[in-house]
């Protein structure tokens, strides 16, 4: 280790110069649960001389508690958190920085549970080589060939094989050659060619740092040499310039600059650019690296870019190269990591990020599900936990983009929900559909303001929400009365009348329920744009499905009302004896009772249907739409 107080300062300007200037690689560690990933890290940082005095003092007290025995627990540098310390597993990604003479190194420890599959694809969206571990004394088990399949998928075509423990089978040749070549042909069914397969034991540090005697017939290289010259296939530079704008720089009125990291290619001053989806060219003027002047940058860089031309940019668009522009489409086929908790129901709809631009999408078929263990595919009507699959796309933007296996920068995108803000799936796109590039939105004259003007008020979609009982059909029913008699034109759209016609091919399971709202928000937002006011009475339990209507509409059009009423009072006026029939167990997935209901957390209107009658409450819808001025006072 060097001594850095024994330095001067320009000694220590040339040693940072040094790191500074060696090559960089990211690489994870994968495998399954207690196949040694974190001890054969920690023991390279420890013997490779990448540890500070004080962390190897805290290694040395803290495995004392771990190694009652005596000898180093390696594994505590890099499982930081106290779960994982305690049951001896790795539970989060942990990054770890460290270097050599040679090369620097970001490595990703990943863990090796089937449950935290979802980290393990996290940590292998930025890593440019794969070290998969195997237990000499187990072999090739699923969780093997479930992460090198999520390895393929991510991108990654570098991968050691580590097949550690050889010293608990007496650094065997025979099984180290049988789970070498096992591993190799599954390897080969999903696309993984370059393998390097290397003998190593990470308690004792064989073939980690040099070749060991015990492997007299190994003749590669140990694992941190192979490392250090690793050259793992890097496209984005020799490929056309893509920059994904972050945001627009303007300190005053004299400079708008345009700032991101750049993709894939290079860009220079005097470039021709074109600023996709929009297709509009320009020319660089100027590129900075910070307050840095640069003529040139390349992929990895954060740059800000200077136009010649005052061209309207905002974040999410894309600058590329005029002579070899990515495609744009609004419906994608794309490989679909689900990662959270809930599943994933078709129709609902989440925030897709790709690059810096944000729309809304949703999933709208799952084509299959991989079992990644022995790549088959099956059919699947929505996704849990760590599951694989292909599913179709459709967003409510054109998007420029790329398939992932040509641009991770434009081909790679995560899903957000929208009630939680959390991020619920990855994905790697594969294709546009062809049918969006056959479908064109067709001009109309008479629009919708026309259509609402000729029926002497505004169009809008009152969304009546609610318990099964709650009297939402009933105050919805009244409310046309009145607006009828008023002249008003509208239309009532009723669950249970919808569920005779429209939707009768749909039962009550959780996707059933988001496809059934998903269909009466479109018949909505049609009728919203003839000029109409729209009811609809519908139970409509989770937020994300009301959400997900209110953005077929424009702001403003869709007046959301919560007809609150207790559980126990929806109960009492069970007219239609379903509420008895799902206690009795005779009516499955009955909200209320098996199902959840997600009350609105802000409605426009909360009509209190314990507390006054029907009529009353009709009343004070009909008075919000006076004070909305949808109709006339």
């Amino acid at each position: 280790m060097i001594d850095l107080t024994q330095m001067d300062a320009r000694a220590f300007s040339d040693h940072l110069d040094h790191i500074q200037d060696r090559a960089l690689l990211r690489f994870l560690t994968c495998g399954s649960v207690d196949d040694g990933k974190s001890t054969l890290i920690g023991r390279i940082l420890h013997d490779s001389g990448s540890l500070t005095d004080d962390q190897l003092a805290t290694l040395e007290r803290d495995s004392r508690r771990t190694m009652p025995g005596g000898g180093l627990d390696f594994s505590l540098l890099v499982d930081g958190l106290q779960a994982e310390r305690e049951q001896g597993i790795t539970i989060d990604v942990a990054y770890r920085y460290f270097g050599t003479e040679r090369r620097n190194f970001i490595v990703a420890d990943t863990p090796g549970h089937e449950q935290y599959t979802r980290n393990m694809v996290t940590g292998a969206s930025t890593a440019e080589l794969a070290v998969l571990l195997v237990d000499a004394r187990k072999g090739v088990l699923a969780q093997t060939r479930r992460h090198a399949y999520l390895v393929a998928l991510t991108g990654i075509r570098e991968v050691v094989l580590a097949v550690n423990k050889m010293d608990l089978v007496g650094y065997s040749q025979v099984v180290f050659d049988a789970i070498a070549a096992e591993f190799a042909g599954f390897a080969a069914s999903v696309g993984l060619e370059r393998i390097t397969a290397i003998p190593v034991s990470a308690v004792t540090g064989a073939n980690l740092l040099a070749p060991v005697v015990e492997t007299p017939w190994y003749r590669g290289p140990a694992l941190l040499p192979f490392l250090e010259t690793a050259e793992p296939p890097r496209p984005e530079a020799r490929r056309p310039l893509r920059l994904p704008v972050q945001t627009v720089i303007r300190p005053d009125q004299n400079f708008r600059g345009y700032a991101g990291t750049i993709a894939a290619g290079r860009i220079r001053i005097g470039q021709e650019i074109s600023v996709e989806p929009a297709g509009r060219t320009s020319k660089v003027t100027g590129v900075f690296c910070g307050a840095r002047a640069l003529d040139e940058a390349s992929a990895g860089q954060a740059v800000t870019v200077t136009l010649a031309d005052d061209v309207d940019i905002s974040r999410g668009d894309v600058l590329a190269a005029v002579d070899d522009r990515p495609a744009s489409s609004d419906q994608f086929s794309a490989h679909v990591v689900w990662m959270a908790e809930q599943p994933m129901l078709p129709g609902r709809s989440y925030l897709l990020r790709l690059g810096t631009r944000t729309a809304n999408c949703r999933i709208t078929h799952i084509k299959h599900v991989v079992n990644v263990n022995t790549l088959e595919k099956l059919a699947a009507t929505r996704l849990g936990l760590n599951d694989v699959s292909v599913c179709t796309l459709a967003l409510d933007q054109r998007v420029p983009f790329e398939p992932y296996g040509r641009g991770h920068g434009l081909g790679g995108f995560i899903l957000i929900d929208k009630v939680t803000n959390a991020t619920v799936a990855c994905g790697m796109i594969d294709f546009a559909l062809r049918r969006a590039q056959n479908i064109h939105w067709q001009a109309l004259t008479v629009d919708k303001p026309a259509h609402a003007t000729l029926k002497g008020h505004k169009a809008c979609l009152l969304w009546f929400t609610g318990l099964s009982g709650s009297g939402k059909s009933t105050i919805a029913d009244l409310v046309e009365k009145q607006l009828h008699a008023m002249g008003h034109h509208t239309y009532l759209l009723d669950g249970d009348n919808l569920r005779h016609g429209l939707n009768r091919d749909l039962g009550f399971t959780d996707e059933d329920r988001v496809e059934n709202i998903r269909r009466v928000g479109e018949v909505g937002s049609l009728f919203v744009d003839a000029g109409l006011i729209v009811l609809a009475a519908f139970i409509s339990p989770f937020k994300a499905d009301r959400a997900m209507v209110r953005e077929m509409l424009d702001p403003g059009e869709m007046v959301e009302i919560f007809v609150d009423a207790p559980l126990a009072v929806c109960e009492q006026r069970d007219s239609k004896g379903l509420y008895r029939k799902a206690r009795a167990g005779q009516l499955q997935h009955f909200t209320g009772v098996d199902s959840p209901y997600e009350p609105p957390e802000s409605p426009e209107l909360r009509l209190d249907a314990q507390a006054s009658s029907p009529m009353a409450l009709a009343d004070s819808v009909v008075t919000l739409l006076r004070m909305k001025g949808i109709i006339a006072g």
